[in-house]
């Protein structure tokens, strides 16, 4: 080997050596400054814990912000009385009355696991419990909300909690939020139905509600008696209804159907999900679908009087007149108090009287066919507005209290000219 080769393979070991040397120094340097700042941390978290001793929230919070940019590189004992200290004080000013804090406190208690951390998260979900319901009673529906849905992200599984949110935010007429927690209901498959354990009271005969173990010791006790396990109804097309409603609510009509459709997979014999899409329809104007819809609704339903009702509306809207007093006939005999049925019948018979009005104005001649046609149509109008007259008279038998009825009788005796009835209804109204 050449003294120019041996110079160079001792200039590079020399730069290997102090390449080494310089590697050490850089990690002892590190080593130093980790050192520098667990000692730092563990100074900031004694600090913490004895203003937390003096219930000092602010101070808690104080000692521990120099540290808050290193705590995640800490070690976990370091990292976990951190997190806890900050829920901590953070706990204080939510108890104190600062609401808005119990969010960081749940932030903060979320950053670590322990069965000391667990508790105080449970001891928050029931503290916002009953503040919600606090809330509640006080009409402060939207705050209950926000309450009930931080307990929800507490405990995932309490499902109800988020329920109860949307019911609330519904009430407090905070539409957007109750959508939010209604569609995360639904995304959830949230069912909402129970078993309820219950059993009569032999001593008051009244069926009470209690926990299985309970009624099972009681039964077998004899103080109870006839148990029976109950089933309570799912919420399912209950939510998707309301969302189906905040979104027609809020103008998004293709949403509002879309959700129609879900609810009715899920309970097609839900007369309430057919009338408020049959609603939706008509707010579109598909007059058509709509009266398809309560037609099916009265399959359903067939004794609800408020729908043969809304088919008699919608029919006499499109002329079909023989339909609208089919229609109203029937509500009458499911419900003979029906006024505005009782109207509306008579108002058919006037209304199909009127159209031939329009005919008998629309003759110019005066020849004899023009004047035979005049009478007949004249006839024919006279007869549906005695029709429209009888309607309301046998009305007012059933309801003889009803000065609306007595009011368009009279201006229907008016426009036949019958007088001598026109003013024993004047008479009947004047008493």
């Amino acid at each position: 080997m050449t003294t120019k080769h041996l110079l160079h393979q001792k200039w590079n070991n020399l730069i290997t050596i102090l390449n080494l040397k310089m590697k050490q120094k850089l990690l002892l340097v590190v080593a130093i400054f980790a050192s520098a700042i667990s000692f730092a941390q563990k100074d900031e978290l004694k600090a913490a814990k004895k203003a937390l001793k003096a219930n000092d929230a602010q101070g808690v919070l104080d000692a521990l912000k120099p540290v808050e940019g290193t705590i995640d590189s800490a070690d976990e004992k370091s990292k976990v009385a951190y997190y806890e200290l900050l829920g901590d004080a953070y706990t204080i000013l939510a108890k104190a009355g600062d609401d808005s804090q119990f969010e960081n406190a749940i932030n903060a208690y979320q950053q670590v696991e322990s069965n000391e951390v667990a508790d105080k998260l449970k001891g928050i979900s029931n503290d916002l419990v009953n503040s919600a319901v606090a809330d509640n009673q006080n009409s402060n529906f939207v705050d209950a909300a926000t309450k009930l849905h931080m307990s929800y992200s507490i405990s995932p599984r309490d499902t109800i909690y988020l329920y109860y949110a949307a019911s609330s935010a519904v009430s407090g007429k905070d539409y957007p939020l109750a959508l939010q927690y209604y569609n995360e209901l639904k995304d959830l498959n949230y069912d909402g139905s129970e078993v309820k354990f219950t059993a009569v009271d032999v001593a008051t005969g009244e069926r009470v509600a209690m926990d299985k173990a309970q009624r099972d010791i009681m039964v077998k006790a004899g103080t109870h008696k006839d148990p029976k396990d109950e089933k309570t109804e799912s919420k399912r097309s209950e939510i998707i209804k309301n969302i189906a409603l905040i979104y027609t609510q809020e103008g998004d009509d293709e949403k509002a159907m879309e959700a129609y459709v879900d609810a009715r997979k899920v309970n097609p014999n839900d007369v309430s999900l057919i009338l408020n899409q049959a609603n939706l329809y008509f707010k579109q104007g598909d007059k058509d679908k709509f009266k398809s819809l309560m037609n099916e609704a009265i399959e359903v339903d067939p004794q609800n009087p408020d729908l043969h009702y809304n088919i008699g509306v919608i029919s006499m809207e499109q002329n079909d007149y023989e339909a609208a007093r089919a229609a109203y006939s029937k509500c009458i005999e499911i419900d003979p108090s029906y006024i505005n049925a009782h109207l509306n019948l008579s108002t058919s018979y006037i209304n199909e009287g009127n159209l031939l009005v329009e005919q008998m104005n629309a003759i110019r001649g005066n020849s004899a066919k023009d004047i035979a046609k005049y009478d007949s149509l004249k006839a024919q109008k006279e007869a549906l507005f005695k029709k429209g007259a009888d309607a309301l008279e046998a009305a007012y038998k059933t309801n003889p209290e009803n000065k609306e009825l007595l009011e368009q009788l009279k201006n229907i005796y008016g426009a036949l000219s019958d007088f001598v009835n026109y003013k024993r209804v004047q008479d009947l109204l004047d008493q």
